[in-house]
């Protein structure tokens, strides 16, 4: 005599956790990314920041020298 396989709650409540697991994997790989696209986007920000601050480094170091020089030369 065959038995029927009969879906048992506990296979039904599997399911459906995975089902909400895999909702939240994919909400979460969702989240990284553009966690990701985030981080790259302030590092360039930073690298334009570094930069610029050495750029008004420079340019105020040669005013310095030229302002020196002619108070040396005065």
């Amino acid at each position: 005599m065959k038995t029927k396989h009969k879906i048992s709650t506990t296979s039904v409540r599997l399911s459906a956790h995975e089902k909400l697991c895999a909702e939240r994997m994919s909400h979460l790989i969702k989240t990284i990314d553009e966690l990701r696209g985030d981080v790259k986007q302030l590092h360039s920000d930073m690298n334009k920041g570094k930069g610029v601050i050495a750029f008004i480094i420079i340019v105020g170091g040669i005013i310095g020298a030229i302002v020196g020089l002619l108070k040396y030369f005065r």
